[in-house]
């Protein structure tokens, strides 16, 4: 990745308070691929907007109202919403680089509300587009960030973001001088609503565990290396491109079994919620011969040839990309866990300072 990637660019992160946003926002300012001009998170909830300023503030300035002097700093919020026009319109001003990850991703919250989550993640991308569109706005790069359930999507979450993708991706012919790409990523460990984090609960709790289903595999990608997704994307990418990481998987039954440890945590199988996968797939059957290899990424190229031009896949894939394809067993998976920290050992006890034992 050029180390300069972002020097003296304007970025745009939509719903930027996420657990994804919240990683991407410390890389950024971090410095490892440039000095941004500006970071603006554009979300519509003020009060995790307020939490997140006063994480990046020290000193007087972090018991100042945080709306004062907010467009004097680098890192800047921004209330509004993806599903407003006049609102993205607005925060796409004088915007070199857009990442959306502004999403309703909850698979049952999808399926009980599904046109909330049309309203979200397609109408949402739709406006994105249509801004630089109408607005003849001097973007340089999009990133949409979708999922594997967008891939032979069965509920409303994955069918919304594959309906996503393609706005995007078809936004190349819209707006020529903006490049869309998009990243496509499974189960994040630790983020916000994953597996993990209810797992630590109910062991905080005593119990018992539960288990949808004991064949259920999932990918593991820490937040850092969904970032690290998006990242190559931007510096990459071309027009249409679908970034995949290549990850390892696991048996959901043992990532369960490796935090009880020997402590005495029963599990019950609750049976597979609504709209809910068995396997994680990233990369189709149908999406394979369009697939190349981009260093620790596999790109999908984009299916419209007036996008794709006279780019070919390389047959690195002969068949779906799915987390059933290799499995850790379970001292894998114990260790993959324990070197990203995130065995309850390593949790501080809500009741006290001490060590969850």
């Amino acid at each position: 990745m050029a180390t300069k990637l972002f020097d003296g660019k304007r970025i745009l992160v939509t719903g930027g308070t996420g657990s994804l946003g919240k990683i991407l926002l410390r890389r950024l300012l971090g410095g490892e691929a440039g000095d941004p001009e500006r970071i603006i998170v554009f979300s519509r909830d003020e009060a995790k907007q307020h939490f997140l300023r006063v994480e990046y503030e020290s000193g007087p300035a972090a018991t100042e109202e945080v709306i004062y002097r907010n467009f004097q700093r680098k890192l800047q919020f921004w209330i509004g919403d993806v599903r407003d026009f006049d609102s993205v319109a607005s925060a796409l001003r004088n915007i070199d680089i857009v990442i959306n990850a502004a999403a309703m991703k909850q698979v049952p919250t999808c399926e009980y509300f599904p046109y909330e989550a049309v309203r979200t993640n397609i109408e949402g991308a739709e406006n994105i587009v249509r801004a630089i569109q109408k607005h003849n706005l001097k973007v340089e790069t999009v990133v949409g960030v979708s999922t594997d359930k967008a891939c032979k999507p069965v509920n409303a979450m994955g069918m919304t973001k594959a309906i996503q993708e393609r706005i995007f991706i078809q936004g190349n012919m819209r707006c020529p001088g903006t490049r869309f790409v998009c990243t496509r990523y499974g189960n994040v460990l630790a983020s916000r609503g994953s597996v993990i984090p209810l797992f630590h609960e109910q062991i905080r709790n005593g119990g018992p565990l539960t288990i949808t289903t004991p064949d259920m595999t999932r990918f593991l990608l820490t937040l850092d290396h969904a970032v690290d997704t998006v990242l190559a994307a931007i510096a990459g990418a071309l027009p249409g491109d679908t970034y995949v990481p290549r990850a390892p998987a696991s048996r959901i039954a043992d990532v369960a079994a490796v935090l009880i440890g020997d402590r005495p945590v029963r599990t019950i199988t609750t049976g597979i919620r609504p709209g809910e996968k068995v396997h994680e797939i990233m990369v189709s059957d149908e999406e394979a011969h369009r697939t190349v290899e981009r260093g620790d990424w596999y790109a999908i190229l984009p299916m419209l040839p007036e996008v794709c031009g006279e780019r070919t896949g390389s047959g690195c894939l002969k068949k779906e990309y799915s987390s059933n394809d290799k499995v850790l067993d379970l001292e894998e998976t114990r260790e993959l866990l324990a070197r990203h920290h995130l065995m309850v050992e390593d949790l501080p006890n809500r009741r006290g300072g001490e060590l969850l034992r």
